[in-house]
C-alpha cells in the first residue's frame, strides 16, 4: 500500500491559520490596555502565535489540495486553532486549576493545567459554552481574558476555515470541499459561482448581524432599560450570541440582565439557528425563497410548538422560583419570556441562561434534553443533529413504510419541490447513527470515569455531559446546568469532552474519515 496524503500541505496551511489567529487578539489586547491588567499576557500570546504558525509553514511544498488533504486540513485547523486558542489561559494562569477543589482567591496559587486551558479554549471555538473556569467575575479574571473568552466563540461560529478561504487565494481551489467538510447541514449552499465570494458574504452577513444586536443591546443600556448592559457586556455579548455559543462575563448569564434584554436576545438566537443563506435571499429581495424553505418552516414550528408546551408547564407552576431568574407560575409575560428563552437557547445550542433549569422537575430536564438533539438549520451557527436531518430521516423512514405494502413502488424522498438524491439520504442516515452511538457511549465512559475517583453522576447528568459537549450545547444538567462548572471532572474526561467538542463542531465524519485505512491508502 502506498501513503498517498500530502499531510505536509495541510499542516502548513494550519500554520497559516494559526498566524492570522493572531490578528483578532489584537482585541482582547486592547482591552487590556484599557483596563490595565494581562497586557503582558496577550502581547506574548500574539507573539507566540505568530511563531509557531510561522514554524508550522515552512512545511509547504506548493502542491494543491486535494480531497484528502482539506479533509485533513479542516480537522487539523480546528485542533491547532483551539491548542494556540489555549495559550492565553496558560500565561493568565488563573482560572485553569489542575487540582479539583484549589481555591482560586489567590491567582499566584493556582497550578495551571494544560488540559483545563484547552478544554476553555476547545469550548470556546466551537461555540460549545461549557466551561470550568468556576465562578465567573471581574473579581477573579481580568476584563481582558473574559473578553477574548468571547471572542474566541464568535470566530468559531461562522467557521474558521470559511474565513480562511475568504481572505487566502490559494485556498480558494479546494473551497467548495474545505467548507463543506466544515459548515454544519449535509450540504453546501453556493450562493455565487466563486467559492471564495461564497465565504466573504456569509462572514459579512455574520458581521453585520452581529453589529446591529450589539447596538441594539447597547441602546436599551442609553434608554435606561438595562442598565448592567454597558457596551462592554454588549460587545461581550455580540460576540457570543450569533455564534451560538454562550458564554458570559456574568456568572448568572443573561439572568443578570432585565427583561427588556432577555426579549431582545431571543430573536437574535433565532437568526443565529437560521440558515445564513436565506439572508443572502433576503437581501436579494427573494422573499419566497426563504418562505418556501422546508427546513425553515419546520424550524419556526418546532420553535412555536415547544416554547407553547413548556410555557404551559412553566404557567401552572410546574417549576421552583430560583436564584437566577426564577420561573414565576401564574405571571404570563415571565413563564411565557422563560419558556421561549430555554426553548430557542437549548435548541440552537446557545447555552445562554435566564434560569437553573438544571433545578426543574424531571420533566422540564428530560423535554429540554430531548429538544438538545434536535438542533437548529443547516448553514447556521447552531449545533446538534439539524432540524433538516430529522426531516429527511422521517421521510426516509415513512417512505420505508410505504415500500412494505407496495414492494414495487418507487418513490424518492422530497422536501417541498426538490428530491433528496439517494446518496444524500444515506449519508444523514450514517451521521445520525455514529452521533447516537458516540452520545452514548462518551456518556457511559464519563460516568465510569466519575465513579473510578469517587463522584457519582446520576444517569441525566452523564447523559447532559455527553450531549452538552458533542452537541456543542454547554450547559448540562444536574451539577453541569446553567450556573454550574465542569472543574470537578478528571482530567481523561476533559480530553474525551474535548475530542466531542471537536467531533460535533466538525459533525463527526470528517473528522472519523481521517482515522480510516482507506483515508491514508489507495
Amino acid at each position: 500500500m502506498q501513503v498517498i496524503v500530502n499531510w505536509r500541505q495541510s499542516v502548513a496551511l494550519v500554520g497559516t491559520v494559526l498566524k492570522y489567529l493572531a490578528v483578532p487578539l489584537v482585541i482582547p489586547l486592547t482591552v487590556a490596555v484599557i483596563y490595565g491588567d494581562d497586557i503582558a499576557v496577550f502581547a506574548v500570546s500574539i507573539v507566540a502565535t505568530v511563531a509557531i504558525g510561522l514554524t508550522l509553514e515552512r512545511l509547504e511544498d506548493g502542491s494543491d489540495l486535494r480531497l484528502k488533504e482539506a479533509f485533513l486540513f479542516v480537522t487539523l485547523a480546528w485542533v491547532g486553532v483551539s491548542i494556540g486558542g489555549a495559550i492565553p489561559y496558560l500565561l493568565a494562569g488563573y482560572g485553569t486549576p489542575s487540582t479539583v477543589g484549589l481555591s482560586l482567591e489567590s491567582p499566584s496559587a493556582v497550578v495551571v493545567s494544560f488540559v483545563n486551558a484547552l478544554f476553555e479554549s476547545t469550548s470556546g471555538f466551537t461555540t460549545t459554552g461549557s466551561t470550568l473556569l468556576g465562578e465567573i467575575s471581574f473579581e477573579r479574571h481580568s476584563h481582558a481574558l473574559l473578553m477574548y473568552r468571547q471572542l474566541t466563540q464568535w470566530l468559531g461560529g461562522m467557521g474558521i476555515v470559511v474565513l480562511m478561504v475568504g481572505i487566502l487565494s490559494e485556498l480558494a481551489v479546494s473551497g467548495a470541499e474545505l467548507i463543506d467538510a466544515e459548515a454544519p447541514g449535509p450540504e453546501l449552499n453556493k450562493l455565487t459561482p466563486k467559492i471564495a465570494e461564497t465565504a466573504r458574504i456569509l462572514w459579512s452577513i455574520y458581521a453585520g448581524i452581529t453589529l446591529l444586536y450589539i447596538g441594539l443591546l447597547y441602546a436599551l443600556h442609553l434608554a435606561g432599560l438595562a442598565p448592567e448592559m454597558n457596551l462592554y457586556s454588549a460587545i461581550a455579548h455580540g460576540f457570543t450570541t450569533l455564534p451560538t455559543g454562550g458564554f458570559s462575563p456574568q456568572a448568572a448569564s443573561i439572568a443578570a440582565f432585565s427583561p427588556a434584554v432577555q426579549w431582545l436576545v431571543i430573536p437574535f438566537i433565532v437568526v443565529a439557528g437560521t440558515n445564513f443563506a436565506l439572508f443572502y435571499f433576503l437581501l436579494q429581495g427573494e422573499y419566497i425563497e426563504v418562505f418556501r424553505n422546508r427546513e425553515f418552516q419546520a424550524y419556526v414550528g418546532v420553535i412555536a410548538g415547544i416554547a407553547v408546551l413548556l410555557w404551559g408547564l412553566l404557567f401552572t407552576g410546574t417549576a421552583p422560583a430560583l436564584e437566577y431568574g426564577g420561573v414565576t407560575a401564574g405571571i404570563v409575560e415571565n413563564s411565557l419570556r422563560q419558556a421561549l428563552f430555554q426553548t430557542v437557547t437549548i435548541l440552537n445550542s446557545t447555552g445562554y441562561a435566564t434560569s437553573d433549569f438544571a433545578q426543574w422537575q424531571s420533566w422540564g430536564q428530560l423535554l429540554l434534553l430531548a429538544v438538545a438533539f434536535i438542533g437548529g438549520s443547516a448553514g447556521s451557527t447552531g449545533g446538534g443533529i439539524k432540524i433538516i436531518r430529522w426531516l429527511v430521516l422521517f421521510k426516509a423512514a415513512r417512505r420505508q413504510l410505504t415500500a412494505t405494502v407496495y414492494p414495487d413502488a418507487v418513490e424518492p424522498v422530497r422536501l417541498g419541490d426538490t428530491v433528496v438524491d439517494e446518496d444524500v439520504v444515506r449519508a444523514v442516515s450514517s451521521f445520525v447513527f455514529f452521533y447516537l452511538f458516540i452520545f452514548a457511549v462518551s456518556a457511559v465512559v464519563i460516568a465510569l470515569d466519575a465513579h473510578r475517583i469517587g463522584i457519582e453522576l446520576t444517569a441525566i447528568e452523564a447523559l447532559s455531559a455527553s450531549i452538552a459537549t458533542l452537541g456543542n450545547l454547554g450547559p448540562g444538567l444536574g451539577q453541569l446546568g446553567p450556573f454550574g462548572s465542569f472543574l470537578f471532572f478528571p482530567e481523561t474526561s476533559k480530553l474525551l469532552m474535548v475530542v466531542l467538542m471537536w467531533l460535533g463542531r466538525l459533525e463527526v465524519v470528517p473528522v472519523l474519515v481521517i482515522f480510516t485505512r482507506s483515508f491514508w491508502e489507495w
